[in-house]
């Protein structure tokens, strides 16, 4: 076949859409914040229902202005790294608008992450800063800094010195308290006012839009987390058109009860707020009674969420006693989405405009997404269609031959979206983005005649609990750590509540006899929370090939068994 024909072969399995318009914005996200400040300074930008803290985009302006400064005052410097770990406070606003002001890059950290994965990502991304709040649910993080750097109880504030850290040389604690060997906002903030303007107006020429604005871990088939650089570019822009397939405008309050940390909180969620000057309405952390009171007071009309979230919502004990007949579209992502859960949102929350998005942290997150004006039939059955400006092709895995309508193969897209590359892992960025510079999702979809597309399948072994991906790899490795372990293979098997749930089979050591208590409670010592074992069985062998790989298919068929037979016998 040649050049020309193989081109016009993939023009022609590419569904039809129209050809890729220029970019929204070219514009850094400080930049493009200070613009919409001009246009609507007295607009509710952020609204904390249960705080009773509203800031107006002058006012956020100001307050991240004086951060922005603080964090010059201290040392950092445009292209530092600077990670946060704390659930969806105001200030993690803060921090994330005051870091992409200056170029600072923010790292965006779970905060169910304990020692063992905290460890792992300060080493990994050459963090300068960290920023932490006290605890949250069962994870202690002042203890948890104490133990990993017992060097910020004895060394001045600024000039760490930490033996395991050498890049670590700030510690922040998000709050008015003090603690030996933290700084903290209100010190940072004033630090910011004693600052001229002229230094910060300085940094910000220091970096381009096409520089990371952040960094996102998430893990893969190595086991290893990766950290996604994001740009500027990349997020800004995807944000602008979410926001567009929800028809948002200046006077929709979006209600945020999704994790920051994550790209549905912090791309799906606040750059497309940011680029339609809308306003967010946030809860903290998700309480469906306290998602229905939000949207309630506040008159949201558009609320996002995994399907788990909407399933608590609609099944509510109260939720016939909130109005919310403001609401008119939202984003139902982050897992499979059962039709059922899209109708009865738009049918008893009155989400006639719902959308559901597809993608990844690499891909900004989301490349194809219903729209506000589908159909029903295409809400409810696909993910929807491109984003204009991002090549997609459906790829064959096995021959690499770019498939047709109703063909099956690897979901794979191009263009501005797409991430800057892993941080210092040049060798899986290559293997995530091919030579034509497509990056690979490692999920199985197809396309139909008029370009809608639906998710089939995952390439990768990668379990989705409740809306949270958990890559098998990742906790085997951990568990090879406990004492007693010869080895594990880590599966997914089916859960009504949250779609999957983690299991793990484990070969023991000859003269240990381990206990499945045990391993959780080792586990969740270490681990966060949703990605400790459910069940663990333990086993002799493994289903293998005559290559002596370990059949995980087979692994997954058993446990599911196992885990139904446990179930009715708890039941019993």
């Amino acid at each position: 076949m040649t050049s020309e024909t193989a081109a016009a072969a993939a023009a022609a399995a590419t569904p039809p859409h129209a050809a890729a318009p220029p970019l929204h914005t070219e514009l850094t996200i400080g930049e493009y914040f200070r613009a919409q400040v001009a246009q609507g300074p007295d607009h509710e930008f952020i609204v904390y229902p249960d705080r009773d803290l509203r800031w107006t985009y002058r006012d956020f302006d100001e307050r991240t202005d004086n951060l922005a400064k603080g964090l010059l005052a201290i040392g950092m410097e445009p292209g530092d790294h600077l990670g946060v770990w704390a659930r969806n406070i105001p200030d993690w606003l803060t921090f994330m608008f005051a870091t992409a002001k200056v170029g600072i890059v923010l790292v965006t950290m779970n905060p169910a992450y304990k020692s063992h994965e905290l460890d792992y990502v300060l080493k990994q991304s050459d963090m300068t800063t960290l920023c932490i709040i006290d605890a949250w649910r069962d994870v202690d993080y002042l203890k948890i800094i104490r133990d990993l750097v017992p060097e910020a109880l004895t060394s001045e504030r600024g000039r760490l010195s930490a033996t395991e850290y050498p890049h670590l040389k700030n510690l922040v604690y998000m709050g008015p308290e003090k603690h030996r060997g933290f700084y903290s906002v209100p010190e940072l903030i004033l630090l910011g006012q004693h600052i001229d303007d002229e230094r910060l107006a300085e940094a910000c020429t220091a970096f381009t839009n096409t520089d990371p604005v952040n960094m996102q871990y998430t893990s893969g088939t190595t086991g290893f987390p990766k950290g996604v650089m994001l740009t500027h570019r990349n997020i800004l822009n995807n944000g602008f058109y979410i926001g567009e397939r929800e028809r948002l405008a200046t006077d929709d309050r979006v209600c945020l009860p999704v994790p920051f940390f994550h790209c549905f909180g912090c791309v799906l969620g606040v750059m497309a707020v940011l680029t339609h000057r809308s306003t967010m309405v946030v809860v903290e952390e998700f309480d469906a009674l306290q998602v229905l009171q939000a949207v309630h007071k506040e008159r949201a009309t558009a609320v996002y969420g995994v399907p788990t979230m909407y399933i608590a919502e609609l099944n509510h004990p109260m939720f016939e006693e909130f109005d919310l007949s403001s609401l008119r579209t939202g984003i139902i992502a982050g897992a499979a989405v059962p039709p059922e859960v899209i109708r009865e949102a738009i049918e008893r929350m009155g989400m006639t405009q719902i959308t559901n998005c597809y993608g990844l942290t690499e891909t900004s997150p989301v490349f194809i997404q219903t729209s506000w004006d589908d159909s029903m039939e295409h809400r409810l059955y696909t993910i929807g269609r491109p984003h204009e400006p991002v090549e997609v092709r459906v790829i064959d895995p096995a021959d690499g031959h770019v498939c047709g309508p109703g063909e099956v193969g690897e979901l794979c897209c191009k263009g501005y979206n797409v991430m800057k590359g892993y941080y210092k892992m040049p060798e899986e960025t290559a293997r995530a983005i091919d030579g034509d510079g497509f990056l690979h999702s490692g999920d199985l979809g197809s396309f139909d005649e008029d370009g809608y597309y639906k998710v089939t399948g995952r390439i990768k072994d990668m379990i989705i609990r409740g809306g949270e991906n958990i890559y098998p790899l990742e906790v085997e490795n951990f568990l090879l750590t406990v004492p007693g372990v010869l080895d594990a293979q880590v599966v997914g098997a089916p859960d009504e509540h949250y779609g999957e749930i983690v299991v793990a089979f484990i070969k023991q050591r000859e003269g240990f006899e381990l206990s499945e208590q045990g391993i959780r409670e080792h586990t969740v010592k270490h681990m966060a929370r949703f990605k400790v074992p459910k069940y663990v069985f333990f086993v002799d062998e493994y289903p293998e090939t005559t290559s002596k790989k370990v059949q995980k298919f087979k692994l997954r068929e058993t446990a599911a068994e196992l885990v139904e037979e446990r179930k009715q016998a708890e039941t019993a």
